[in-house]
């Protein structure tokens, strides 16, 4: 197999335009680069066209771009998408590197790295901290691992995506610190919707009380980020009940393979199914609807406040 080299602009591919991609994309195209994306639903990709992207119909037209990068949903759609009969690591041709994204477990990233090895191309680990809002604005972060050497090839793509970017190993870190960043990430927002519920049982509006906790030493991006949502129970998808429920068994999987005890995030995991399943008959929702059901176990009917 062949591979392309690098150059200070490279050609770019791009596999999985959900909303994530999408927005993903749309950042490097703003930047200048040249990007061909594809999705296996492909309709997802054609709005992607009215951006300046090329669309392609099939995953062998991507396999002579310099650096092509994975966003899909979960492992079976990362295998099918690179190993897959007709998968990106199956071609004549491949690319120089791979950049994957997708939040999966390290079994299945490991599989793929290997089968990348083979075919000499130099696989990068990178998922990423934020939702498509962050990297709109250029506040999401990635976590990076594999190659130095390919890291600092993709790092200005990475740049011109996020605000920033950590290289933290080799192999195959970078997962477990996505998957750790989520496990605090639900602990984060199960403790909030509780003490906001407590709050508002005690006669304090939620504004006033989030107003506080996000000028007090606790405030963090993530609460001020979050308030709107809160006060006004606009629970729109940004990340669901079902992806977040999907990290902790992949967060609890890892804690047992390496004997670290972790009952909150235990405890969250179970709150975290059981919020899916109440919201389960009303579509896709954000995972603050968490906080509604702290109120209903309460007792306690929530108000939009506008």
């Amino acid at each position: 197999m062949t591979t392309q080299t690098d150059h200070p602009k490279p050609r770019v591919g791009w596999i999985g335009t959900g909303r994530m991609g999408s927005a993903m994309v749309r950042r490097l195209l703003a930047a200048g680069y040249e990007v061909t994306v594809h999705n296996r639903t492909a309709a997802k990709a054609e709005p992607l066209r009215q951006d300046g992207a090329a669309v392609a119909t099939s995953l062998a037209r991507l396999a002579d771009q310099e650096v092509v990068f994975t966003m899909v949903a979960a492992d079976a759609a990362l295998t099918e998408v690179t190993l897959g009969e007709h998968g990106l690591l199956r071609q004549t041709t491949v690319p120089g590197v791979l950049v994957e994204c997708s939040t999966v477990s390290s079994e299945t990233s490991f599989q793929v790295r290997a089968e990348a090895v083979k075919a000499g191309v130099r696989m990068l680990a990178a998922p990423v901290s934020g939702n498509p809002s962050a990297v709109e604005s250029g506040t999401a972060a990635f976590v990076v691992s594999g190659p130095v050497e390919a890291y600092d090839v993709v790092r200005p793509l990475l740049s011109a995506i996020c605000g920033a970017a950590t290289h933290v190993g080799e192999g195959e870190e970078a997962r477990l610190v996505k998957i750790a960043h989520n496990l605090f990430l639900g602990a984060v927002i199960q403790s909030l919707a509780e003490i906001t519920v407590l709050a508002e049982k005690g006669g304090v509006r939620r504004s006033d009380f989030l107003a506080f906790i996000n000028t007090s030493v606790l405030g963090s991006v993530f609460t001020r980020y979050k308030t709107p949502a809160l006060t006004t129970l606009d629970f729109t998808p940004t990340f669901t009940p079902q992806l977040l429920r999907k990290d902790f068994e992949l967060g609890l999987a890892a804690a047992r393979e390496s004997g670290v005890s972790m009952p909150v995030a235990a405890l969250v995991h179970q709150l975290v199914q059981g919020a899916e399943q109440a919201q389960g008959q009303d579509g896709p929702v954000d995972f603050a609807v968490l906080l509604a059901e702290v109120a209903r176990s309460a007792g306690l009917s929530l108000e939009a406040e506008r």
